[in-house]
């Protein structure tokens, strides 16, 4: 079984950089994946004590690891950070 993502779907859109590091590819973080990190982190209340701490932070790194994933896998429009890179690259 290929498990390998790259062989099944091609991203729509242009990738940058190939094997970015972490600090990159958060720093592209706009503000469409700030929104998607805080509303699948969103706090329910009526939760007491550690179950709220525990659920706030399964949320918070599931909508972390989301935002990641799409900035990552250029499922999403990048026109920005294309066009920020090119000039980088060029001058």
């Amino acid at each position: 079984m290929n498990t390998d993502i790259t062989t099944s779907t091609k991203p729509e859109y242009p990738v940058i950089d190939r094997n970015p590091a972490f600090t990159k590819t958060v720093g592209n973080f706009n503000t469409l994946d700030y929104l998607r990190l805080i509303t699948i982190s969103g706090i329910r209340p009526n939760i007491r004590g550690p179950s709220m701490v525990t659920g706030g932070m399964i949320r918070v790194l599931g909508g972390f690891m989301y935002a990641y994933q799409n900035r990552l896998m250029s499922f999403f429009p990048n026109e920005d950070e294309v066009a920020q890179y090119k000039k980088k690259i060029q001058v």
